[in-house]
């Protein structure tokens, strides 16, 4: 009779310890890209108030509500230039180039102090966050009882990224503080109401004061 052969124990252990590094390692770049991911979403919040006073630092005027871009920035129509009553007019999502919302992306641009498209016409002129969401700036009131002079929101943020990009930057609620959201396909009312509590899988529009 043939002698059967087969894996010895320690064989066995050898295989499930280089199935258990594998994993290991698998998750752990996951968690390495979540939170490469948080990090730029954070990043975009830290970015607009650096636009904001840099613009006004340089001349004397809010960036997207300037009224003599034309002089400053070299825009080349009386439409891309703001109406100077000190607010970033506008829905912070809107996409109608002489909304000051619009031209704010325009002006920085134009200023050298934010990459991107200066062509209002262009696919990506726009700028979203690193899930695809749109990004935008605003003086109206994007959330009810979030308190600002300006505001910027970014759009289709999963639950689980958006609490810890407010717990890195805020208080980690998402009805409470600087930072606040709301469930982006559930919106209602103008300006929608905060969620009260996250869920992991939820697409969240989170927005900030400044």
């Amino acid at each position: 009779m043939k002698k059967q052969s087969g894996f010895t124990l320690i064989e066995l252990a050898i295989v499930l310890v280089i199935i258990g590094l594998l994993l290991g390692g698998v998750l752990k770049g996951q968690e390495l890209i979540n939170s490469a991911k948080v990090k730029n979403m954070a990043n975009d919040f830290k970015n607009v108030p650096v636009y904001i006073y840099g613009y006004q630092d340089k001349f004397r005027a809010l960036p997207g509500d300037d009224r003599a871009a034309s002089a400053h920035v070299g825009v080349t129509a009386t439409t891309q230039e703001g109406n100077g009553d000190g607010t970033i007019g506008g829905a912070w999502n809107s996409t109608t180039a002489s909304d000051e919302s619009s031209l704010f992306w325009l002006h920085v641009r134009k200023s050298g102090l934010a990459p991107g498209s200066t062509d209002p016409t262009a696919a990506d002129f726009y700028p979203t966050n690193s899930d695809g969401g749109r990004i935008g700036v605003s003086s109206t009131q994007p959330i009810a009882n979030l308190n600002g002079t300006y505001f910027m929101c970014s759009q289709g943020v999963i639950g689980k990224f958006a609490k810890q990009l407010d717990t890195t930057m805020d208080n980690g609620a998402p009805d409470t503080g600087s930072m606040m959201a709301y469930v982006t396909s559930g919106a209602s009312g103008t300006p929608p109401a905060a969620a009260t509590t996250w869920s992991d899988n939820a697409s969240y529009t989170v927005c900030m004061g400044f």
